[in-house]
């Protein structure tokens, strides 16, 4: 599996999928919907499977040594692995924001989405809508692309209205709390978010290594 890593990550992939990392600081923005940093990754990574395509990486990795389903956990364990450094970056900016920023007039007067501890929960499930959508749906075929990302756009932006709309409804006005104010219940919703993503990606996965093998390359 190592082996495969390596081939991910100097073979495969794009530059521009290590580049859309650092969309993570859209959380630094004030006034921005945040959720845009990590669609923004994702496309990044998009992008970087129309790069693999066109130097037929796919079949490259179906004649190395090695089985169907690592050929997909590899590509798996490489998307979770930029996802998760965009996440930390993300993370990072938050927590400035929360902290040495937390009396900014910009960020105290932002009427769209804080980046709080939610906002970092709701970004694990954009990750898991890609890993869904786009990941399960590249592998039913192992080359078609576009249609998969279109479903997942439509997903997303529809997710990220949601969440940029939750906290306008009368109630919910603590998820978007700023600082540390209403912290308990944030850090419920960043691990809720996080075993959304983690159970996401399980069941894409396995789903994906189904489909795989039922491929005849």
């Amino acid at each position: 599996m190592r082996n495969i890593m390596l081939k991910e990550m100097k073979l495969s992939a794009s530059p521009i999928s290590y580049l859309f990392i650092l969309a993570g600081f859209t959380f630094f923005l004030p006034g921005y919907p945040v959720l845009c940093g990590a669609f923004f990754t994702t496309l990044g990574i998009f992008q970087g499977f129309q790069y693999a395509r066109e130097a037929n990486d796919i079949e490259f990795s179906v004649l190395l040594p090695v089985s169907k389903k690592d050929t997909v956990k590899g590509k798996y364990i490489f998307v979770c692995f930029v996802e998760l450094c965009s996440f930390a970056v993300m993370a990072i900016c938050t927590l400035v924001r929360m902290t040495a920023l937390s009396g900014a007039a910009a960020y105290t007067s932002n009427a769209l989405m804080n980046a709080n501890l939610f906002a970092l929960g709701t970004a694990l499930v954009v990750f898991g809508l890609f890993n869904t959508i786009f990941l399960n749906g590249f592998f039913k075929t192992a080359y078609k692309q576009g249609k998969p990302f279109v479903i997942y756009i439509i997903a997303v932006f529809l997710a990220i209205a949601l969440f940029e709309a939750l906290h306008h409804i009368p109630g919910l006005e603590a998820v978007n709390a700023f600082g540390f104010e209403h912290a308990g219940l944030q850090l419920a919703l960043l691990f809720a978010g996080a075993a959304v993503f983690l159970i996401m990606t399980l069941l894409s996965y396995k789903s994906s290594c189904r489909r795989f093998e039922l491929i005849d390359l």
